[in-house]
């Protein structure tokens, strides 16, 4: 995924917001102020180029606090699209918060 199109769909307000992540960003105090911060500086750290409809990814944040959004890109409009967004905790995630842990 080329992130710098997508920064430029996201600064540009092509972006739709799901309503699973609306509903989880209220639920975790994760405004889209924050969420738009994170992918204009934040990084790609997986990658699912087989996800349906579009391409998806994770994203990785960290100012503060660590933030993971997951977001979907249609090529064809330029729309962003955000699935959904959590704080990674190390149950899951290795202390770099970008590597996951093994079951």
């Amino acid at each position: 995924m080329d992130i710098e199109r997508i920064r430029k769909s996201v600064v540009g307000g092509l972006i739709s917001w799901q309503k699973h992540a609306l509903t989880r960003m209220l639920e975790r105090n994760i405004s889209r102020n924050e969420v738009k911060e994170a992918i204009c500086s934040g990084e790609i750290i997986e990658e699912y180029p087989d996800d349906y409809p579009f391409p998806s990814c994770l994203m990785f944040y960290s100012d503060l606090k660590p933030l993971h959004i997951v977001l979907s890109y249609n090529q064809a409009n330029q729309t962003a699209y955000i699935i959904t967004v959590y704080r990674p905790d190390l149950n899951h995630f290795e202390s770099d918060f970008k590597t996951r842990r093994r079951q």
